[in-house]
């Protein structure tokens, strides 16, 4: 929701994100030292899986010679940089904006390839984000996973926050966005230094929000207006045992955070290993059960950018039997 309000200025270039660097940082190991000619094909394999993601980049060719020609370094962070370079150009705009959740994870290296990055930090309750994605085609389904997860990433970007200057990095919770959402959205933009657009709250009007919707069901709501009452969901849909299980792992980040506690007593039977043995099995099952479930069209405009990373692996399996 945040991606597509902010798209909505002529300023930021804020396209629906492919995940580059979570989905190729492990891959590059199949790509050996990088060299020209295997930074080229990394070049290519890239940008292929940039113009297959579900939800298209609308009226921008990415030039992979330009990428090439401008890139300081072979590096996956410079293919990064520059395709999102490239789509800010085309927009004419004044800053690209990437929504990969993960990119928190790389920001050592996105600082050394890209200085001066500002940072927005929109966080959750993160009971309500496991409510969210129990039920969605990608991510963890059991609570135990999920509250991991949740941590993991809340940890990094509370890390980060204490590492940047405040003109670098920008707070805010979804619980605030979706109750205030003018106050809010005008004090970013002061952030960013660009334009308040009254257009910006219309999102669920543009084509980006519409496009995004009908690539997949767990964006039906950006066709919508803002929903001020979706949050606190967990309290009707988390079991007590999920619920003590949640908050048992991220006690300390929800406090952090200023979220309250709704379990005094710590169980830690629940989380002992036999425990957590039953919950992987339990997770797996239940990420299969999800997509047998999902839409057809939903599974259908994820499957090319599988096949590209299915190609990969095969392609250098294939050099090494050959």
């Amino acid at each position: 929701m945040l991606r597509v309000i902010l798209n909505q200025s002529g300023e930021i270039a804020s396209p629906h994100p492919p995940h580059i660097l979570v989905t190729f940082v492990p891959l590059l190991n199949f790509y050996g030292s990088l060299d020209a000619c295997s930074y080229k094909t990394l070049i290519n394999d890239v940008v292929n899986y940039v113009e297959a993601n579900p939800v298209p980049w609308d009226n921008l060719k990415i030039d992979r010679e330009w990428i090439f020609e401008n890139s300081v370094s072979y590096s996956l962070f410079e293919i990064n940089r520059l395709i999102y370079e490239q789509a800010a150009i085309n927009k004419g705009a004044k800053y690209w904006c990437c929504k990969s959740m993960a990119n928190v994870h790389y920001s050592a290296e996105l600082e050394r390839h890209s200085p001066g990055l500002k940072y927005i930090y929109l966080y959750r309750d993160g009971r309500d984000v496991a409510v969210s994605f129990k039920k969605a085609i990608v991510g963890e389904k059991h609570i135990y996973h999920l509250a991991n997860q949740w941590k993991y990433d809340q940890e990094a970007c509370i890390n980060l926050s204490e590492k940047m200057d405040s003109s670098r990095f920008f707070a805010l919770n979804y619980e605030t966005l979706i109750s205030d959402p003018e106050v809010i959205i005008k004090k970013l933009c002061d952030f960013l230094e660009i334009g308040y657009s009254e257009n910006m709250l219309n999102f669920y009007n543009s084509h980006e929000s519409k496009a995004t919707a009908a690539a997949g069901e767990m964006w039906q709501n950006l066709e919508k207006p803002i929903i001020s009452t979706n949050a606190r969901k967990f309290h009707n849909e988390l079991g007590q045992d999920e619920l003590e299980i949640f908050e048992l792992i991220t006690r300390d980040v929800l406090t952090k955070l200023d979220y309250p506690l709704f379990t005094s007593v710590v169980n830690t039977q629940l989380v002992c290993r036999d425990a957590v043995e039953k919950y992987c099995f339990i997770n797996e099952r239940l990420k299969n059960e999800i997509l047998t479930k999902a839409r057809k069209s939903d599974l259908d405009k994820r499957a090319s950018q599988i096949q590209i990373l299915d190609d990969i692996r095969n392609r250098t399996l294939l050099e090494l039997a050959s």
